[in-house]
């Protein structure tokens, strides 16, 4: 199955993993609506939803950049219907954008807080409920609609809890959308899942942190090239969370070596909530 012609929305989209979503979705030739807040680059944070609609036209797709706070209802609405003016529906929704601090209670202002949990539970929440008429048109029209989150598998363990209790609520806030949305909607037609990496990820956000080398990392492609699996599956495969390395061998991709930021690398940096 090919995305050809099919509507994406894709949160976060201006930059890593969203980005290479967006262009790998945009190699068949489908339409990327690119959310994201970044309109102007800064050192820390190169891209921008422009230079990445430019990035999704040179791959083969059309692109519709806006610049959205997924926090904002209003403006969320707003992306919704400036996507059907342009592409005519929405096919599928990649939740993709998050915030992450990796802060004990202690540590955590609730400003920070507030962040994290506007931006990856509600976040996630609010557009999956903005898109869900059109998900449900697509549906109908028979074009396989999906929800994609880019959440972990949850586990109760205290483990993953006490050294950031804050994050891992934000986090698994996403997991539970999937959990609750893949039952509520499955009589729609429309499939929900989620999807995580075995190994860090070397994005721009995880630069951020104190400590991480990157060269210990996978690049954003290994997620791009297991999330077009799932969006490119027969419909009705939902509820699932599922983990980068595991999807691609399940369909003959073993060798993740190109993967690698360091070509040879054998052991990378875990990322989280993986057991």
């Amino acid at each position: 199955m090919s995305l050809k012609g099919k509507t994406l929305f894709i949160t976060g989209a201006s930059r890593g993993i969203g980005l290479a979503i967006a262009r790998r979705a945009a190699a068949d030739g489908a339409n990327i609506v690119i959310l994201a807040k970044t309109t102007e680059a800064t050192p820390k944070l190169p891209g921008t939803i422009y230079s990445a609609a430019e990035e999704v036209q040179a791959a083969g797709g059309q692109a519709l950049p806006l610049a959205v706070d997924i926090r904002d209802e209003d403006a969320v609405l707003a992306a919704v219907a400036q996507a059907v003016q342009r592409f005519g529906g929405i096919d599928m929704l990649v939740n993709n954008a998050s915030a992450i601090s990796l802060t004990d209670t202690e540590n955590t202002p609730m400003k920070r807080y507030d962040l994290m949990n506007g931006i990856n539970a509600r976040g996630t929440y609010l557009c999956t409920q903005a898109c869900l008429a059109e998900l449900k048109k697509a549906a109908l029209a028979g074009r396989n609609p999906q929800v994609l989150n880019m959440s972990p598998p949850l586990s109760m363990k205290p483990h993953w809890f006490e050294n950031h209790t804050a994050y891992t609520m934000a986090k698994y806030g996403m997991s539970m959308c999937t959990l609750g949305h893949a039952a509520e909607f499955k009589k729609c037609g429309i499939a929900v899942n989620s999807l995580w990496p075995r190994t860090a990820i070397a994005t721009a956000a995880l630069q951020m942190i104190p400590g991480v080398d990157v060269a210990l990392c996978r690049k954003p492609e290994i997620l791009s090239d297991a999330a077009y699996l799932i969006l490119t599956s027969a419909g009705g495969d939902t509820g699932n969370f599922y983990m980068d390395d595991l999807l691609l061998a399940a369909h003959g991709v073993t060798d993740l070596d190109k993967y690698s930021v360091t070509p040879g690398t054998k052991d990378f940096i875990p990322d989280f909530f993986v057991d």
